[in-house]
């Protein structure tokens, strides 16, 4: 009976300490074989993906390209999905998976409408592998002027430059909230739901829709910031009210020490 016992204690601590283990991590064939390879089926699609912002959010190649990141046999089968690589024009429904809105505004500019000219699609100011955080600075010379001159891009860039500066610095400002220990889950909605909005809208690469509907966005953001103002207005009559009383705990005590001292030296 007491072996009984002593068994049973040892698998029940067993099983806690196996559920303690860390899982184990998920194998990603396609990252294991192609960054063996060399050239731009291997090395440099791998090395590029990995600075991605799709990495960091674990969008992996499978996310795209279909197939089985799990098993080496199978993995670029059709049976597991795997499409490959799309042709120029399947780009946009390719990104569209994630990117719904951009695609819908994507295909209604005249990107879109001569995408099958060799227009411009996703990976043509995006890239395809290293794909980064989207900023203003897409919007360049340099990337523009590869197929037309920079004119228009400028007007859009300037455009819209006023109410990017903003939501950066609305972004900051939720950051530090957040980092005091401020709630700001339905800040941060709210600034994504209108950042990936009024990206929509410069994505039409119309200036005239463009100018017409920025100041919808800048007046939404406003309300964003009215709300951040009054949150750390509040935080810093806080940070105040706890200072104040610091210093008098602080005084509190230094008058205590006098007490006691005058208290002592008469005895």
């Amino acid at each position: 009976m007491k072996k009984i016992f002593i068994r049973a204690n040892l698998l029940f601590f067993l099983l806690i300490f196996v559920g303690t283990l860390p899982a184990a991590a998920v194998t990603d064939v396609c990252i294991d074989c192609h960054g063996g390879l060399a050239g731009q089926l291997g090395e440099i699609p791998t090395a590029e993906w990995q600075t991605s912002i799709h990495a960091r959010h674990r969008i992996s190649c499978h996310h795209c390209h279909g197939g089985d990141p799990t098993d080496y046999v199978k993995a670029m089968t059709a049976e597991r999905g795997f499409v490959g690589v799309p042709e120029h024009s399947e780009v946009p429904a390719f990104c569209g998976q994630c990117h719904v809105g951009v695609e819908e505004d994507y295909w209604e500019s005249l990107h879109g409408q001569v995408i099958d000219f060799g227009g411009p699609n996703c990976v043509t100011c995006h890239e395809s592998h290293a794909v980064q955080v989207a900023t203003i600075d897409l919007i360049n010379e340099i990337s523009c002027s590869r197929c037309h001159s920079y004119e228009k891009p400028a007007l859009i860039k300037e455009e819209i430059s006023a109410t990017e500066a903003m939501l950066s610095r609305l972004e900051a400002s939720i950051a530090s909230l957040y980092r005091v220990g401020i709630d700001t889950g339905h800040l941060e909605d709210e600034l994504f739901a209108t950042r990936n909005s009024f990206r929509r809208l410069f994505h039409s690469v119309d200036i005239d829709k463009i100018r017409a509907e920025t100041a919808g966005f800048d007046a939404d953001l406003e309300q964003t910031k009215a709300t951040i103002d009054e949150l750390e207005n509040t935080l810093g009559k806080r940070k105040i009210a706890g200072g104040a009383l610091v210093l008098l705990l602080l005084l509190g005590g230094c008058i205590a020490l006098l007490i006691r001292r005058t208290y002592e030296g008469h005895e």
